[in-house]
């Protein structure tokens, strides 16, 4: 009875095998590479490829990593179909414009997973900059999903998912120096600004700046010169030629408002 359960046994095992090993072979049966690594690697690499000649708005270039049946999918902008007229809304769209855009992944979230008979999907986030010609601006923030299809014993994207965009995550590079209670406490008092008024006090080695809207804490980088660290801000302490305390505020280096302070009556 137990040997003929054993042998009952081994021949599930040899079905079960069969049926593994079948599968296996049909999943390739498109001429992919089997190994994962192999996989991964070829996929990073044409696709680090691609995103230089999209930095680079080499469209032709770009067009050499794409399938003629693709589909581009952007939460904003709607769906593309074929790469003619992907070709063509590069050329009209961003390819067109005077200022360029520059793509950098944020390399821990990007990943890529193999699809057997198939290819290959690569997702992850990534981050734009624009160039006007003088500076580079973070200019948005996205997650990305690209499919990619061996062929021909050929990588190409066949589908494109670009999503989820906002604004580029803010991230600090300001250095905050101390300063001596003495300075800070000169800044102190109610200014007037176009959104009402705004209140500074002192807080350890920083100024609290609030209003019935907002509230936020700025650091000194000079003795008159005050950042934010969650946002591109900044904020000067000057005396006019009337010696009255003002503060000039900038967002991202430009010039967005000077606020004059309260004089007591």
């Amino acid at each position: 009875m137990r040997c003929h359960k054993r042998n009952k046994m081994k021949s599930y095992t040899l079905l079960l095998a069969g049926v593994i090993l079948s599968a296996s072979a049909h999943a390739q049966s498109n001429g992919q590479p089997t190994d994962e690594n192999e996989i991964r690697k070829a996929i990073f690499h044409n696709d680090s490829l691609f995103w230089q000649a999209y930095n680079q708005c080499d469209i032709e270039r770009m067009a050499t990593f794409l399938t003629d049946d693709m589909e581009f999918y952007h939460d904003r902008g709607g769906p593309i179909y074929t790469l003619e007229k992907f070709k063509e809304n590069l050329r009209t769209g961003m390819c067109g414009r005077v200022e360029r855009l520059r793509r950098e992944p944020i390399a821990e979230t990007v990943k890529v997973f193999p699809m057997n008979n198939y290819g290959a999907l690569i997702s992850g986030e990534h981050i734009f900059y624009v160039n006007d010609g003088k500076k580079e601006t973070p200019d948005g923030y996205g997650k990305f999903a690209q499919l990619w299809k061996f062929e021909n014993n050929e990588w190409k994207m066949s589908r494109v998912l670009s999503y989820d965009h906002g604004p580029a995550p803010y991230v600090n590079k300001r250095q905050e120096i101390p300063v001596t209670g003495k300075i800070l406490k000169q800044y102190e008092g109610q200014y007037v600004s176009k959104g009402g008024l705004i209140t500074v006090n002192t807080e350890l080695n920083s100024l609290k700046l609030s209003s019935a809207n907002f509230q936020i804490t700025i650091y000194p980088e000079t003795q008159n010169k005050f950042f934010a660290k969650d946002r591109d801000l900044q904020f000067e302490f000057l005396l006019d030629k009337d010696k009255k305390m003002k503060v000039v505020v900038y967002e991202k280096g430009n010039v967005v408002e000077e606020i004059n302070r309260k004089q007591m009556k």
